[in-house]
């Protein structure tokens, strides 16, 4: 219920594995949906952080043979059948946890790696050992996709974050840039532009590294990768061409644009 209630194009995208790993990925999502929910949820910090620990307690219990529920036990079969790590789903736990604390505003450069790390390069790796991978080149594509999607995923979603007090540009771009490390104020900066520029330069280079990992990994565990990147790096192209000074106008991917990459993706 949690992954076909969620609205999202992720069931469809999953469509291509097969049954057994297909139920192993909508049990990572659900996980990473229950979590994430918790972090962006309207309860106090308190309880945020209780429900998150309870997870980490959980995950441990999982690692013990010890299920309580239908997640539980999708949870477990995928960690038993694919060899997820624990560290894995800590990390994400971890990641959801900075986001819960206080509202994320001018993270230096090492935390804002470490933050992409961990809410989109953990999830990767949970991800490529579903897929069929859990090769060391497996882990670099996880390491560089998440980061190509998670940088893409910031620079999409600038004046949505700024709305809610949120501000995920690194503090040294914004330095260099003369932009505002003000979440109000961050949109009119003239700065803003050229900061955008260099981070899409970055999540590009990611996209190309995660490219070169996947040329290394099993083709076929990868499709859904490759499918992935494709559509996000879509998006990306689609922000630039709206320009890096209209942050507050939305960007969508029309439908030939999707079909067109996701058949690349899938056909490369």
């Amino acid at each position: 219920m949690i992954v076909t209630g969620s609205g999202t194009s992720f069931a469809k995208g999953m469509q291509i594995l097969s049954p057994d790993r297909r139920y192993g990925m909508f049990a990572v999502y659900a996980f990473c949906r229950v979590v994430d929910d918790i972090a962006d949820g309207d309860a106090p910090m308190a309880d945020k952080r209780t429900a998150l620990d309870a997870w980490r307690v959980r995950i441990a219990a999982l690692y013990e043979g010890m299920t309580n529920d239908a997640l539980d036990r999708v949870l477990r079969a995928a960690i038993m059948r694919f060899g997820l790590r624990r560290e894995d789903f800590e990390a994400v736990i971890d990641g959801m946890q900075m986001d819960a604390e206080a509202p994320v505003v001018a993270p230096d450069e090492a935390t804002f790696d470490l933050y992409c790390d961990r809410v989109a390069s953990a999830v990767g790796r949970l991800s490529v050992r579903v897929f069929g991978d859990a090769s060391p080149m497996a882990d670099r594509v996880a390491h560089h996709l998440g980061r190509a999607l998670q940088f893409t995923n910031i620079l999409r979603d600038i004046a949505e974050d700024a709305r809610i007090g949120r501000l995920y540009l690194p503090r040294e771009l914004l330095v260099r840039f003369g932009v505002p490390a003000d979440p109000a104020r961050v949109l009119d900066a003239p700065g803003l532009p050229g900061l955008c520029a260099v981070l899409a330069g970055r999540a590009h280079d990611h996209f190309r590294a995660a490219a070169q990992a996947m040329a290394a990994c099993d083709r076929v565990a990868m499709r859904p990768a490759r499918i992935m990147g494709a559509s996000y790096a879509a998006i990306l192209s689609g922000l630039e061409r709206r320009g890096w000074d209209r942050p507050r106008v939305r960007v969508s991917v029309s439908k030939p644009r999707k079909i067109a990459a996701v058949a690349r993706a899938y056909f490369g």
